[in-house]
């Protein structure tokens, strides 16, 4: 099948879902655009800030468009592109956005708590707990991921018989990448403090004035390329996302956000016009079967592998946490939370539909590539239609790498500020600030917080990301069935409508325990054979028995909670 018309097809399916579900959504659970949203009661100039919705949006979107939507339908093409495409849209309209806005929907009507909080209030304080031990836990797995994948980015492995000309070419194309993402923390701040400073309400200025500092430091970090070790960047990486859990929203996330936003929105516009220009038939298979035999020789099933490999761009448990953790508290009017919420999952759908249409224009045999990475082919394949638009290669080339890496960022430093927050949540008590003790004072600490995270983060990361992706996967999904059933005892709390949760939550909760469980045999057959290590089956069994047992216990809690909820309404209609 031709490209163009897959990207047309799910183009129409996305706005369509965006315009029809998502307002029966906001139709049925209720938006009231006059009450004061969490950001306009709660402004601290620091958590609680009203943005513009454009704004919002670049935050949401950045912070959840990380590496899964390149990586998973790459990974996943091995079923063939049909089965990956109906996961795409089927799970990004129905499942993914549902969340998403659910979570964000929450967390507002809920004085801008996080997703953690606002289940404490209808399940109580021992499942709230619970729940957010979990949070932290999938934190320090995705810090442990993202980190790894950054590093490998801007200091790149280059594989042997590799001609000097192509290494070169590689490790500048890392190098710039890495130079561009420091400078583009610097040019966020100076952003971040005009903006203050001058308090610009003008959106078309601001957008003018945000291109304008992205084009700068392309400019700049292609002339000075930045040649670090992987190590070494992870010590930088590091530095950066304690920092930016710590500085202020306004001043680095938001307006770093909303610079990153363009340099996506450029890279899918780019990719589009390319795929009308070029319109490359799809190589990939439609369907190699319900179980496959992946690039190394392991047998993979359809289910769950499918649906865990896939998880953003389809549905990812981490939007949640940057739905209700951050993005809530920014949110200037309720009217908004379509538009943040809903919106921004289907446009990172869009970059999944993308990411299978370029591995499918570059297929060989009806599968993707052997021996590159999905970075790798995603990368080389959008340059190849920037080229077409007559782009130089060696820009193009630069440029796909700094957004894919770009990606990850946004992700590390939004999880970063969420792991902080998680960790204080977990020693925090409700006593008056005279009265707390000094081991709560301690563990609350934000910059001890965020240093005790970041630092099992990289113990993790030490592993590699591709040993982490399958269990963080599973555990991302995990986390999204859970959110789903949170959101579902919220909304019958309230008396409103949730039977819409139930499907994707329950298919989830399947997925997710199916796949982490054969997570867990596997690591036990590597130690049964000799050839497990500590570091990596090791951790991962520790990690995996943790988020099997608190998962069970969070679901166990919310169902409870929902029966608890049915009763009393029953009773309710019964004594009227």
């Amino acid at each position: 099948m031709n490209s163009l018309v897959i990207l047309l097809i799910a183009a129409v399916c996305l706005v369509i879902g965006y315009v029809f579900y998502g307002g029966y959504l906001v139709k049925t659970w209720g938006i009231d655009p006059d009450r004061k949203t969490p950001a306009v009661e709660k402004n601290d100039g620091v958590d609680y800030v009203p943005t513009s919705k454009f704004t919002v949006f670049a935050h949401q979107f950045s912070s959840i468009a990380g590496a899964g939507p390149v990586q998973g339908p790459i990974l996943a093409s091995m079923f063939g592109w049909v089965p990956v495409l109906l996961w795409l849209l089927f799970g990004g309209i129905f499942f993914g956005a549902v969340q998403d806005f659910g979570s964000l929907y929450a967390s507002v009507k809920n004085s801008g708590k996080s997703i953690t909080l606002v289940i404490e209030k209808y399940i109580g304080k021992t499942g709230r707990r619970v729940f957010t031990m979990f949070c932290w836990l999938f934190c320090l797995l995705v810090i442990a991921a993202f980190t790894s994948m950054c590093s490998s980015t801007f200091a790149p492995v280059i594989a042997d018989g590799t001609s000097k000309a192509a290494a070169q070419t590689t490790l500048y194309n890392g190098a710039s990448a890495g130079s561009i993402s420091l400078l583009f923390i610097a040019g966020a701040i100076v952003l971040g403090l005009f903006l203050k400073k001058t308090k610009l309400k003008n959106e078309a200025v601001k957008a003018v004035i945000a291109i304008a500092l992205v084009v700068a430091m392309y400019a700049i970090g292609m002339h000075l390329p930045i040649y670090l070790s992987a190590s070494q960047w992870n010590f930088v990486i590091m530095a950066y996302i304690f920092v930016a859990a710590l500085l202020p929203m306004w001043l680095l996330m938001e307006p770093r956000d909303y610079m990153t936003t363009f340099s996506m929105l450029f890279m899918i516009i780019g990719a589009v016009v390319g795929i009308f220009v070029a319109h490359p038939s799809m190589k990939l298979n439609a369907f190699n079967g319900f179980a496959v035999v992946n690039s190394i020789g392991a047998k993979q099933y359809l289910f769950p592998t499918l649906f865990v490999t896939i998880a953003c761009g389809a549905i990812s448990g981490f939007h949640s946490l940057v739905s209700s953790g951050t993005t809530s508290k920014t949110i200037r009017n309720e009217k908004d939370m379509k538009f943040v919420g809903y919106g921004a999952m289907l446009l990172e759908t869009l970059v999944g539909v993308i990411s299978l249409i370029v591995v499918g224009a570059v297929a060989k045999g009806g599968l993707a590539p052997a021996n590159q990475t999905p970075f790798a082919i995603f990368s080389s394949g959008v340059a190849g239609f920037f080229e077409l638009l007559g782009i130089p290669n060696s820009v193009a080339n630069v440029f796909m790498t700094m957004c894919v890496s770009a990606l990850a960022l946004t992700t590390l430093d939004s999880v970063a500020r969420l792991g902080k927050m998680f960790f204080q949540e977990l020693f925090r008590t409700e006593a008056p600030d005279s009265e707390k003790s000094a081991t709560e004072k301690i563990l609350t600490n934000p910059i001890l917080a965020t240093l005790i995270t970041l630092v099992l983060g990289y113990i993790l990361c030490l592993g590699g990301y591709q040993n982490i992706w399958a269990l963080f996967g599973s555990a991302n999904q995990m986390l999204g069935a859970v959110v789903l059933l949170g959101i579902a005892v919220f909304l019958k709390a309230t008396n409103r409508k949730n039977v819409m949760l139930f499907p994707p939550m329950i298919i989830m909760i399947a997925v997710t325990y199916t796949a982490i469980i054969q997570n867990v045999i596997g690591n036990v057959k590597a130690f049964a054979s000799g050839q497990g290590t500590f570091l990596i089956n090791g951790m991962q069994l520790i990690v995996a028995a943790f988020l099997i047992i608190l998962g069970a216990f969070v679901i166990v809690m919310c169902f409870k909670s929902l029966a608890r909820f049915r009763r009393e309404r029953i009773s309710e209609t019964a004594e009227a």
